[in-house]
């Protein structure tokens, strides 16, 4: 946990190094101790009875509950605010009472989590999962240190600068990389392996249980110290120069590892003087440079949602000393980042903490080792199993969108109903009122207004006059992939190809916000090789192992599948489905047994159930039987070869899509023949 504390203690020494993300596996203690944060916080100083939290000495002129006169303030605790993932617009930025700003002209409004959070921390939780109009909200907010509430324009603006914190497992799916910029520093968590540590893990774990006011007492003065140190690099802060040579090891570092932009070179030079403020020092130091390094650039190096973020500490030392300087000093050694002997790493219990990450060989999640197998999937090795293959070089895929209207969340997919998009026309609000449809609320209440006894310029406006905009926009699906591993696909420059064109199909699914499923089969049966999950590179990974060889029971794929979708109907009834199999339709299985006969079976339950279907053909060469078409017929759905898949050449697919999955339209029409 080293680096998660220091991450959190240099945000709290300086609120400009931008925040701190948490990557972890589960159970590892994030959400513990980014909340243990806000307790190390100094106080902060505000304007009594200011709901915004301006500060005394320079009070927001724009501040809804202004103007202020000058005061001395009151002091108050640093607030930890939390964004729960599920949270409404307005519960982000605030409410408008828009029945008393039409009728009364007054701006009537509620503060939000923005409100709460300014000057203090804001902390997401699962932030990975965020819907994108909360992350387009919070971007704004990152970006200009106000939040801006306009409802047909009624407008209220107040100020919103944060130390914004997230955590979030990465088997859950990553995130979009314009907030994943927005945090200042990124560190990596994971589980001591460790037995001793484990033990006093749980030890701590059950005294807390046990007693925990005599738990907290326990650690008290040592809590007291860790804040003192806080206050002092704060205080020590303004006076840590940044020398030329520290500038250039920043710049050349950047540059050596092509980081996007300038942010990173901003967050680096941050770092490392809170670093050295931390330290008590008023320089910075080549090792305070290669340490803010190593927690402001490993998120930034991503090309694509399939990269795992790290960086080559070998390359890192190899720059450093190449445009290393003489005007520094060798920093004095700081044994314990935490606050001396006694700090959460010692104490009472002397249990020590987790080692740095990275060090030693069990330090990585409990995943499969690199030298290990994989796990044998239905048929076993037995089965004519061959080794897998890497995937060809991915490429731009045209859109698969289901068809009809959804109501599904928000995504960048299929037409839903959202509550963000193109207005199509309005409604009666069920609940509170979101987004007003003006022109249908003044048509409403326009008849009434005689009756209501109206005599000045304001229009009489009733609860039951108000009008909800009915919105069009988009949805993300559940996409789960059926791919054929048998024999007839092991081919190697085959498979390489369709496992290229599935890892294209789920980078178009990570862009669209989709959760994606995957199921393979081959030799006796079928498997799920990834549950449904917004992880499109968990299922990347999977796909990338993906051995071949055997029979190819395609009934027991499309099965399998259905069983899949009838689980995720139950689970989440509003997110529609899209069935993508991939295989060249040949269907084998035990003697005696009609193969064929069987997987069409299969095929129509999914039609039956209204199921959008594609079928990509992995067929090859001069002579093709046309199996796929056959099978996307059944699906009631549409085939289409691998070539063409690609965007540049499948102009008409989405229509093709749309049209095969039409109630009563049983025609498909194939984008290549035979």
């Amino acid at each position: 946990m080293d680096d998660l504390r220091l991450g959190l203690l240099l945000n709290a020494v300086s609120p400009a190094v931008g925040g701190v993300l948490v990557r972890g596996e589960k159970g590892t203690a994030k959400s513990t101790a980014v909340r243990a944060l806000a307790a190390l916080m100094p106080d902060v100083d505000v304007v009594a009875g200011c709901r915004f939290s301006c500060a005394p000495g320079a009070p927001d002129p724009g501040c809804p509950d202004g103007p202020h006169e000058p005061a001395a303030g009151t002091a108050r605790p640093a607030r930890m605010v939390e964004l729960p993932v599920g949270a409404s617009e307005d519960r982000l930025v605030g409410a408008l009472d828009i029945e008393r700003a039409l009728a009364d002209g007054v701006k009537a409004f509620e503060p939000g989590l923005l409100a709460d959070a300014h000057r203090g921390v804001l902390y997401v939780d699962e932030v990975n999962l965020l819907h994108d109009h909360l992350v387009d909200l919070l971007l704004d907010a990152a970006a200009m240190g106000a939040s801006y509430v306009e409802r047909e324009g009624v407008s209220v603006r107040h100020a919103a600068r944060f130390l914004l914190v997230g955590t979030m497992n990465p088997e859950e799916g990553e995130l979009r990389p314009q907030l994943l910029d927005r945090f200042g520093l990124t560190v990596e968590v994971a589980a001591s392996r460790e037995p001793e540590q484990r033990v006093e893990v749980v030890r701590r774990r059950l005294a807390y249980d046990d007693d925990p006011a005599a738990f907290a007492a326990r650690w008290a003065d040592e809590e007291t110290a860790l804040r003192e140190r806080i206050v002092t690099a704060r205080s020590l802060l303004p006076r840590v120069e940044l020398g030329d040579a520290a500038l250039r090891q920043i710049a050349a570092t950047c540059a050596a590892f092509e980081v996007d932009g300038m942010r990173a070179d901003i967050v680096m030079a941050r770092t490392a003087t809170a670093l050295a403020a931390w330290a008590g020092r008023t320089d910075v130091a080549e090792e305070d440079v290669r340490r803010a390094a190593l927690l402001a650039l490993p998120h930034r190096r991503r090309r694509n949602p399939f990269d795992a973020p790290g960086l080559d500490e070998d390359k890192l030392d190899e720059t450093l000393e190449q445009f290393g300087g003489n005007d520094q000093q060798d920093p004095e050694p700081d044994p314990d980042p935490d606050g001396g002997p006694d700090g959460p790493d010692g104490g009472p219990d002397g249990g020590g903490g987790i080692p740095p990450q990275g060090q030693g060989p069990d330090s990585g999640p409990p995943e499969r080792r690199e030298n290990e197998p994989a796990e044998a999937p239905a048929g076993g090795p037995g089965a004519g199993e061959q080794a897998a293959v890497r995937a060809a070089e991915p490429f731009r895929t045209k859109v698969l969108s289901v068809p009809g209207l959804g109501e599904g969340a928000a995504g960048r997919r299929s037409r839903a109903r959202t509550e963000h998009g193109r207005t199509t026309g309005a409604r009666r609000p069920r609940g509170a009122l979101t987004k007003l449809h003006l022109a249908a609320t003044v048509q409403a209440a326009a008849p009434h207004q005689r009756a209501r006894g109206r005599s000045g310029p304001g229009l009489v406006v009733r609860r039951d006059d108000l009008r909800q905009a009915a919105r069009e926009g988009r949805e993300g699906n559940l996409v789960l992939f059926v791919v054929d591993a048998s024999g007839s696909m092991a081919a190697r420059r085959r498979m390489s190809s369709v496992k290229g064109a599935v890892l294209s199909l789920l980078l178009d699914a990570y862009q669209r916000r989709d959760k994606v499923g995957l199921v393979t089969f081959r030799g006796t049966g079928a498997d799920v090789a990834l549950p449904p999950t917004s992880s499109v590179d968990a299922a990347a990974a999977r796909l990338e192992e993906l051995p071949t060889g055997g029979r190819t029971p395609l009934a027991a794929g499309l099965l399998k599948a259905h069983d899949v979708l009838r689980v995720e109907r139950l689970r989440d009834p509003s997110r529609r489905a899209l069935l993508v199999v991939v295989t060249d339709g040949r269907a084998t299985g035990a003697r005696g047994a009609d193969a064929v006969a069987l997987a069409s079976r299969a095929a129509r339950l999914h039609a039956a159930e209204g199921t959008a279907a594609v079928v990509v053909d992995c067929e090859t060469g001069p002579v093709r039987l046309g199996l796929a078409g056959n099978l996307a017929r059944e699906l009631g759905g549409t085939a289409v070869t691998l070539d063409d898949l690609r965007a540049e050449s499948i102009a008409g697919l989405v229509r093709d899509v749309q049209a095969a999955s039409t109630p009563g339209n049983s025609t498909v029409r194939n984008r290549r023949a035979a």
